[in-house]
């Protein structure tokens, strides 16, 4: 992502339509994100999400600076959590769907929007190349590139409740422990290029995924 805006750099026209693309699906996507951690969450029984204002699609609630530099710049990025009170679900299952909601809020876009072009193309006859197509395109493929990076098992990443929620209770605060150094640990990744493997698991699922509608 980084060497394509330096591309674009050279064209400014070019780069302010690839802005102007990418914030407001961004945008949306992360706040459908934390909402769906905030609802979920409201449900099984913690009211500190709606009572801190996190039901909202407004995006400002829900935005990290720093995170926010970071999608722009790498195509990965994170938003402000939702801060959830797990005195208030005691249950662990229930803590292991709160984390789950925001991957699948952002997989079940994907869908959606996959849905809205394969439409689109087949019933509509609108071509590939077409400017709304490529703008769903891009939601489609910001969805499925949030919901993989979210699914890491690094704390505190989404990922990590759900293996936390799969291992045994001593293993599980061992594991936990990692949480401090979660952000140093993605930082590593980073550097080393490891994220590639989250775009490449994207585009894997995009790929299965508009060649499932295009059967359905």
């Amino acid at each position: 992502m980084l060497w394509q805006m330096l591309g674009l750099i050279k064209s400014p026209l070019l780069l302010v339509m690839f802005v102007v693309l990418m914030i407001f699906p961004l945008l949306f996507s992360i706040a459908f994100h934390e909402l769906a951690h905030g609802w979920t969450a409201d449900k099984l029984g913690d009211p500190t999400p709606r009572l801190m204002g996190r039901l909202t699609l407004n995006p400002f609630k829900h935005l990290d600076p720093m995170g926010t530099i970071m999608m722009f710049l790498v195509g990965l990025g994170w938003a402000k959590p939702v801060v959830v009170n797990m005195r208030n679900i005691p249950n662990p299952t229930h803590q292991m769907l709160v984390a789950l909601a925001g991957p699948a809020s952002n997989f079940l876009l994907a869908l959606v929007f996959a849905t809205i072009i394969s439409l689109c193309e087949n019933n509509l006859s609108i071509p590939t190349n077409h400017l709304v197509i490529m703008f769903l395109d891009i939601i489609v493929t910001i969805n499925l590139g949030l919901g993989v990076f979210n699914l890491l098992p690094i704390p505190p990443m989404d990922g990590s409740r759900i293996v936390a929620w799969l291992l045994p209770a001593r293993l599980e605060y061992e594991y936990m422990k990692l949480q401090p150094y979660g952000m140093f640990i993605l930082m590593v990744i980073l550097v080393f290029n490891g994220f590639v493997y989250v775009f490449y698991a994207a585009n894997f699922l995009k790929f299965y995924l508009y060649n499932l509608l295009q059967v359905a």
